[in-house]
């Protein structure tokens, strides 16, 4: 039996009922991150101004587009939703896939559901079926290699765990889920190009996956197959193409016995996840150890190579002048959180970027790839700062796991918390309280709503 159909038995064979308690309120507490997240870049100066011109090139007006009070075609309403969904750069994370499925699966399969008239279980159900085939694919791939190869996992995995999610709300047999897999896994494709200027298309990877996936469900509903040795073939397998590291057992390892939604990041700052723990470290070294921004003479940050990559080597990490490249900056992350003592959206304004004491003080910090940490990742995404200060002093602080981390992990109140604030930003109290509730009632749903 190929790693595939093993995939696509699971899924079919799944029942809510038989998924384990705690599985299920882990897989609430995604679905609610994703949406939340989502819904708070309704007004996201891009996000509408695409809205508007997508909207437009459709007749179908049946689906709903979190924030917004216009409705769209489906496959339209799961496009325009991923790319919300990622907007913020506050989204879950997969650390051992570095995959964020959140913003491929959820959007896929909530507008898939709302169309199909689904209720809130066969949504959470599908829900899981996505995260758990996704985090596989991502693993298999081979987290350094893949990404170290230009490839972002987030769209080359999500693309078939939206597919699969979307498979298993509509009910499709066994071979219908390989077809739908593979055909995803064919088309599977996103790079990570767009850090070399800072260009703003980072959300269109996860936005076109999410939409491929689900249009690979409804192809295989209607009789399209798939390849379903496409991981493995000789000739176009995805595995080797897009990866010199790849290991296809972590494909099927432990399918419904290990439950990898359970190791879900949830970000509590809105920026590339390699910078969190560098943040965390800053603040520690203000709060703990009292450094402020006047005394430091220099600073180094010793992370991961990925991390360093990410966040540390380009021009638009080395001199942030734009958001986009400001929240892959790790510079910009430490010296917004030793200069403000926080680093949330407001931090991330054009004219906070342009503060010359953000920019004196970044330009003070140097980031170093540190091989204890590279030999960790990606079980353990850490960091080591060392702050030297004008009087001769040094202070450092080391974060095994950021803040958010499994092995660091938010409370259910802190989740709560961060997802009202960001609805906040759009929307009164009272609607607020209103759409929380409703998220954290899903599965009592009988047919989904816009948000």
């Amino acid at each position: 039996m190929t790693e595939l159909r093993e995939l696509a038995r699971f899924v079919h064979d799944l029942k809510w009922e038989n998924v384990p308690d705690d599985v299920k309120e882990t897989t609430k507490k995604v679905l609610i991150d994703s949406v939340g997240v989502g819904v708070g870049a309704c007004r996201n100066e891009q996000n509408v101004n695409i809205i508007r011109e997508f909207t437009k090139l459709c007749n179908d007006h049946t689906v709903s587009i979190w924030g917004q009070k216009e409705k769209t075609s489906l496959f339209q309403a799961v496009f325009l939703n991923a790319l919300e969904g990622h907007t913020l750069e506050m989204d879950d994370v997969h650390t051992r896939s570095k995959t964020h499925i959140g913003t491929v699966v959820t959007p896929a399969v909530w507008s898939v559901a709302e169309y199909e008239k689904k209720n809130g279980q066969e949504l959470l159900l599908a829900e899981l079926c996505g995260y758990e085939v996704t985090a596989r694919i991502g693993m298999a791939l081979g987290v350094s290699a893949h990404r170290n190869l230009g490839w972002h996992a987030t769209s080359t995995a999500g693309v078939i765990g939206a597919a699969v999610a979307c498979a298993k709300l509509l009910n499709l047999s066994e071979d219908e889920i390989v077809y739908a897999m593979g055909m995803a896994a064919q088309e599977a494709g996103g790079t990570w190009a767009f850090l070399g200027d800072g260009a703003s298309c980072k959300i269109l990877n996860p936005a076109t996956a999410a939409c491929t996936g689900a249009k690979c469900a409804y192809l295989a509903k209607a009789g399209m197959t798939g390849p379903e040795h496409v991981l493995t073939t000789e000739d176009g397998g995805m595995l080797a193409a897009m990866s010199n590291g790849y290991d296809v057992s972590k494909v099927s390892a432990n399918l419904g016995t290990i439950w990898e939604v359970k190791y879900m990041d949830n970000k509590p700052y809105p920026c590339c996840r390699s910078t969190h723990c560098t943040i965390d470290a800053s603040l520690y070294l203000m709060e703990h150890d009292g450094v402020r921004p006047e005394q430091i003479d220099h600073i180094e940050v010793y992370t991961y190579l990925v991390g360093n990559k990410q966040c540390g080597m380009s021009d638009g990490s080395i001199h942030p002048t734009k958001a986009v490249e400001a929240k892959f900056s790790t510079p910009f992350t430490v010296a917004t959180a030793l200069l403000y003592g926080r680093v949330t959206l407001e931090e991330f304004t054009q004219d906070k970027i342009d503060d010359p004491k953000v920019q004196e003080l970044l330009s003070h910090v140097k980031v170093i790839t540190d091989d204890t940490f590279t030999s960790r990742y990606p079980d353990h995404w850490g960091c080591r700062v060392v702050a030297y200060l004008k009087d001769g002093s040094r202070h450092e602080a080391t974060i095994p796991d950021a803040s958010g981390s499994t092995d660091n992990p938010l409370t259910t109140q802190q989740l709560t918390a961060k997802i009202k604030g960001i609805l906040l930003r759009v929307m009164d109290e009272t609607k607020a309280e209103e759409t929380m509730e409703y998220l954290h009632n899903i599965e009592m749903v009988s047919e989904l709503r816009s948000v």
